[in-house]
């Protein structure tokens, strides 16, 4: 009943676009390729007679692209045998990413077509019973066999489809001197730019694309198996790693692993942060880390291994300094933005209906996504302000402005999270006012931040007090810092997993550590400096002189 039930809300929902048409292709058959063989209901028949329609709606190549992704499931027989009548394309990745067991394969290849049983036959670690079923049939392996059918394909890659035989004329109608001319002109091109190939020689510059591809490769992502070996990686970077086991305990391996990732890889916990080292072509050569997370099959629960990004330590001999590093950095930004603001966009196309009616689960799930994308926008802006400021690529804007209301409103603002949970801010303060050499928006940023920050990591009736004064030419801002900060050392306050815990007011996306992070350098490209003294922070900021404001009766003797 639970698979049925989300039949029906696919069901529900028209294909008015292509777009549309290729959700609902890909939910079809996740949905249906997970389904026992045993499985039949009208919702069932319902649902592969709308997958024979958008067949006719979706291009072959779109089709087994989809059919190609590593998180889809192909567990059902007759999905499997509907597929395989398709367009070659679509038939070959349906082989490739079939996983049946014995019996099933069994039962299926008598029915499948021969240009099907081809692909099948390609597969590798089919169970001897299934070969012996093959070769009976007349179904034998190639000289050279398009691809390994165990591994994933690449995105973007078609499969190499075996081509069907050549039909040969009677010998009666052909004569040996009847040969069309073109045949001996193509084959006398072919051996001229095959001996052009080997005798010229190759300049300096010169590389093949893939060795550019990866002369600089920062990171990658890529998927292992429950064994630990790499079964897929990006396009450019997959002839190099996969193979590899990231989890590899042999002294001859070319990849040695940590012992913190082997810990994590023996219990099927997620890997952060661990370190491997792999031998190899120098694209690929040297220290990594590694942050993985292990996935599970549904229903079930079975260990499939892990989902990952590997990428070059980010220390002073491999990283750039200075403005090199930022601009990288704001690249990498840059390239996030634009899939984020794309998801971003399509979930509030789902969610304002602009394609059609959308059914409320799918409004409801499409209104979370677009929330979660714009934090995640916010959160680059933060990561990129941040850059920007520590490689001085930016500056505050300029400005005065009294810092003594901007905390009072800010403390006010946040009474509405404090008061229930009787914790706050007090404020002491003996000036009149607090002029700082700061642009009045900037000062409300960072004085939001800061506090913001503190009073999301306070305890229930924790009550934080704040000391403002003036200093000659300085401002001084002594903040308490609540118990649950207090614990670490040193700086250690400041690093971006400081405090990373959830909370129920945070100042960012990135945590305490790095909205503290981020608040001292807005303090020290103002001038002033955010430190830490024991269990205090303190803020100071140069003093700046407020112009007054003429009232009204000076106005008026102006004019006149």
């Amino acid at each position: 009943m639970h698979f049925d039930d989300r039949l029906d809300t696919v069901l529900r929902s028209p294909a008015g676009s292509e777009t549309i048409a290729r959700v609902q292709f890909r939910q079809l058959i996740d949905l249906l390729g997970s389904l026992p063989d045993t499985a039949q209901s009208p919702r069932v028949d319902a649902a592969y007679l709308r997958l024979g329609e958008l067949d006719a709606a979706i291009p072959a190549r779109e089709r087994a692209a989809i059919l190609r992704e590593p998180v889809l499931r192909l567990r059902a027989s007759r999905l499997i045998a509907q597929l395989a009548v398709a367009e070659p394309e679509v038939a070959a990745a349906t082989m490739a990413r079939a996983e049946l067991d014995e019996d099933q394969w069994l039962d299926l290849i008598p029915a499948l077509p021969v240009g099907a049983r081809g692909f099948v036959r390609h597969r590798r670690g089919l169970p001897p019973r299934v070969v012996d079923l093959l070769a009976r049939l007349g179904v034998a392996d190639r000289g050279l066999p398009p691809a390994p059918f165990d591994a994933p394909f690449e995105a973007g890659v078609e499969p190499e489809v075996e081509p069907e035989p050549a039909r040969i004329a009677p010998l009666s109608l052909v004569e040996p001197s009847e040969a069309p001319p073109q045949i001996d002109e193509i084959g006398a091109i072919v051996r001229r730019i095959e001996a052009f190939r080997k005798t010229r020689p190759i300049a300096d510059d010169e590389a093949p694309a893939a060795d550019a591809a990866l002369r600089h490769l920062p990171a990658f992502d890529f998927a292992t198996d429950s064994e630990g070996r790499i079964v897929w990686a990006e396009a450019g970077v997959a002839p190099a790693v996969v193979g590899l086991r990231i989890a590899a305990r042999d002294p001859e391996s070319p990849a040695q692993s940590s012992p913190g990732l082997l810990a994590a890889f023996r219990h099927r916990q997620p890997i952060a942060r661990a370190t491997i080292r792999i031998e190899g072509a120098p694209a690929i050569a040297g220290l990594w880390r590694i942050d993985a997370a292990p996935r599970f099959d549904q229903p079930g629960g079975r260990f499939a291994g892990y989902v990952g990004r590997m990428r070059r330590p980010t220390d002073g001999n491999t990283a750039p300094a200075g403005d090199g590093e930022a601009d990288r950095m704001r690249q990498i930004l840059h390239e996030l933005r634009t899939p984020v603001n794309a998801i971003q966009g399509f979930a509030e196309v789902i969610q304002q209906q602009l394609f059609g009616p959308t059914p409320h689960e799918y409004r409801a799930l499409a209104a979370t996504v677009a929330s979660d994308g714009a934090r995640m926008l916010a959160g680059f802006e933060e990561l990129e302000r941040l850059v920007k400021l520590d490689s001085g690529a930016m500056a505050l804007e300029p400005g005065a402005s009294d810092l003594l209301p901007v905390l009072a409103a800010t403390i006010a603002q946040l009474e509405g999270f404090n008061a229930p949970r009787h914790s706050g801010l007090e404020l002491e303060c003996e000036d009149a006012a607090l002029p700082v050499a700061l642009a009045p928006i900037e000062a409300q940023r960072l004085v939001w931040r800061l506090l913001a920050t503190l009073a999301g990591t306070t305890s229930p009736g924790e009550v934080l007090r704040l000391r403002a004064r003036m200093r000659g030419d300085r401002l001084r801002l002594t903040l308490r810092l609540p118990a649950s900060l207090a614990f670490s050392d040193g700086d250690a306050l400041f690093d971006a997993g400081a405090g990373g815990q959830p909370q129920a007011l945070a100042a960012g996306m990135f945590g305490t550590g790095f909205a503290l992070r981020l608040a001292a350098a807005e303090a020290k490209s103002a001038g002033g400096a955010l430190e830490r003294r024991q269990d205090k922070l303190r803020l100071t900021l140069p003093a700046a002189t407020l112009t007054p404001v003429p009232d009204r009766t000076e106005l008026d003797a102006n004019v006149r």
